[in-house]
């Protein structure tokens, strides 16, 4: 444990490591939604190598996470994170220079390992770095400038699409890791957690990913209808299964099961596998809507859907205080119904839509539900365990908001009636993307009424979050352990 002050010059260069390392997985979680139809244009791709591209990349960050926090407690968080600067960067290379989707999809998958060790390890470096006194500082303005990358990120990405293309989107990555590792390596304590043993669930976090992988082909490739898919499916619940028996004989599991003892905290787990599942759909789909049915470009796309990020980075921590005095059950009720009332303006769009008349009010009002039940979301997985685990409930929660929107992605366009070359007609995208907008508000208003019928307020000496400002739009913020920096 280190006692570095926020305001001396070791401070500012830690600083500015983990906001360049954590923003370049944040941001690459918001620019390739963007660069979809393009990559579909120039690679030949179907609609299901669409789907692909952004779910090989949740399905390996969501299945190691956990995983990754822990290796960085045991071998050194600073050492681990600059393994993975170095390996997104390395796999966001390959997915620039992909010549097909095959490669690009494989890349992706590796980009996710990366993004498995970093995001958590930048994190763990502020809250093992830093003088107590200056941690919470510390922690807030890491969550502020990495929002400020999440808001940047749909931009950008449509400036590069539209202009040196889209193999930017990745090949941008690089540069920054260039400048992020050998800042780390010569300005960043290391630390590690000299309670950990060495002992890893690696049988776990395999399991639970390729639970997960399975269950993905099956939903993406089910237009098929083929026995191939059946039994991949039947699989994939099999490996689901065997994940669940591991975890609960394992002496030192990834998952512990009995931290879903607390009643509050099984529900509103429950109910970030609703809205996730909602918001994961959503920004898929609206970045092609916007460009596939209304016309627009990369840029236009991209910069239409700020107005979600800037709210949440504006209004995300007097949400927070404001829930901290009323209670987390109103706010996890009412978000989830406005961001489902959102999702049914963007009925309005389509072919010629204007965006001051029918996509603005759309994503405001998108953007005052994701800002009412964000932040109460984690301060109540925090409140709902022991203040010791409370890294390890918030890592939990992170992986499930990121697993529900692999099952989305792969599941939504399926349910909604979406062919293989749906993306190339505005008329079939369009008609389809509708459905999927009522299927979003469905499972949101799911996510409402168990949030009303379970969740209740904390008790007042409980664990508060210290990353008040957020503006990821696809996963909540991580929270780490204050004593020892642990995510996992």
């Amino acid at each position: 444990m280190s006692d570095v002050r926020l305001a001396s010059p070791q401070g500012k260069w830690i600083l500015l490591t983990t906001v360049l390392g954590s923003s370049m997985a944040m941001v690459d979680s918001t620019v390739v939604n963007v660069a979809l139809p393009r990559i579909g244009r120039d690679l030949d791709a179907d609609l299901a190598a669409l789907q692909w591209t952004v779910n090989a990349y949740m399905l390996t960050l969501a299945g190691l996470i956990l995983l990754g926090g822990s290796l960085g407690d045991h071998y050194g968080r600073r050492k681990i994170f600059v393994i993975g600067v170095v390996w997104f960067a390395t796999a966001s290379l390959l997915c620039g220079l992909a010549p097909n989707v095959g490669i690009l999809v494989a890349a992706r998958a590796l980009q996710g390992i990366g993004g498995a060790l970093l995001t958590p390890g930048s994190l763990a470096l502020i809250q093992a770095s830093f003088h107590p006194d200056d941690r919470a500082r510390a922690v807030g303005l890491w969550s502020g400038f990495g929002g400020v990358g999440a808001a940047v990120g749909p931009f950008l990405g449509g400036w590069l699409v539209d202009g040196p293309g889209w193999r930017w989107v990745f090949l941008i990555n690089v540069p920054l890791a260039l400048l992020c590792a050998p800042i780390a390596v010569r300005h960043v304590p290391e630390s590690m957690d000299g309670r950990s043993h060495g002992r890893f669930d690696v049988l776990g976090a395999a399991l639970g990913a390729i639970a997960l992988a399975l269950v993905t082909y099956a939903l993406i490739e089910a237009r098929e209808g083929s026995l191939v898919v059946a039994v991949t499916a039947v699989a994939g619940v099999a490996a689901g299964v065997a994940f669940v028996l591991v975890e609960k004989r394992r002496p030192d599991p990834m998952m512990p099961l009995d931290i879903f003892g607390s009643r509050q905290f099984t529900a509103v787990n429950l109910v970030t596998l609703c809205v996730y599942a909602g918001f994961s759909g959503f920004f898929f789909l609206a970045a092609l809507e916007l460009q596939v049915a209304v016309g627009w470009s990369a840029l236009a796309a991209g910069t239409a859907l700020l107005p979600t990020t800037v709210l949440m980075l504006l209004l995300s921590a007097r949400s927070g205080a404001l829930a901290d005095r009323i209670g987390p059950r109103i706010p996890l009720t009412v978000g989830p119904l406005l961001c489902g009332a959102g999702m049914l303006l963007m009925l309005r769009v389509g072919p010629d839509a204007s965006y001051l008349a029918d996509v603005l009010p759309a994503l405001l009002v998108l953007g005052l539900g994701m800002v009412t039940l964000v932040a109460p979301l984690t301060a109540t997985v925090l409140a709902s365990v022991d203040v010791a685990r409370a890294g390890l409930a918030s890592g939990i929660n992170n992986a499930a908001a990121r697993a529900a929107g692999l099952i989305s992605v792969a599941a939504l366009p399926l349910l909604a009636g979406m062919g293989p070359e749906a993306y190339r007609s505005a008329t079939a995208f369009d008609d389809a993307f509708h459905h999927a907008m009522i299927l979003c508000t469905a499972i949101l208003a799911v996510g409402a009424v168990i949030a009303f019928t379970t969740v209740r307020r904390p008790p007042p000496d409980c664990r508060r979050p210290e990353c008040r400002t957020h503006g990821n739009v696809l996963a909540p913020p991580l929270e780490a352990d204050r004593n020892a920096g642990r995510i996992s």
